[in-house]
């Protein structure tokens, strides 16, 4: 992989979600580093580089997503990394909830392939969202 590879950590217990999107998003050129549960995520981020992108279920077996997601927003480190929640979840105020908590983006499952691959260029290129 060349220093301009994106890196891109999915966080979800799907196994077959996992590589769905890791299929998708090495096609354009990205590296995807997957975990199935959230402990896996945090071992993830503790082993450098760090990815450029999160993608982040948030019903995961171990621990919420939304736990996850907060506690990487109370660390500085993390504070330019985008992250991306993909859920099952369409209840208005559980996105508002993730949003508000620090995700950049809120994608609901099932998602059409070619949307999410956009979402995750485009978050790249303009970075976190402004609160």
């Amino acid at each position: 992989m060349t220093g301009d590879t994106q890196r891109i950590l999915v966080i979800d217990d799907d196994p077959e979600l996992r590589q769905l999107v890791r299929i998708m998003l090495t096609r354009v050129g990205m590296e995807v580093i997957d975990a199935e549960s959230v402990a896996k995520g945090v071992r993830a981020l503790a082993t450098p580089p760090l990815p450029d992108l999160v993608l982040l279920d948030l019903m995961l077996p171990d621990q919420s997503g939304m736990d996850f997601l907060k506690q990487v927003r109370a660390r500085a480190a993390f504070n330019a990394m985008p992250i991306i929640v993909l859920s099952a979840l369409v209840d208005t105020n559980q996105i508002r909830d993730a949003l508000s908590a620090g995700a950049d983006r809120y994608l609901t499952k099932p998602y059409i392939a070619n949307n999410l691959v956009s979402y995750v260029q485009e978050t790249l290129r303009t970075g976190r969202r402004k609160a």
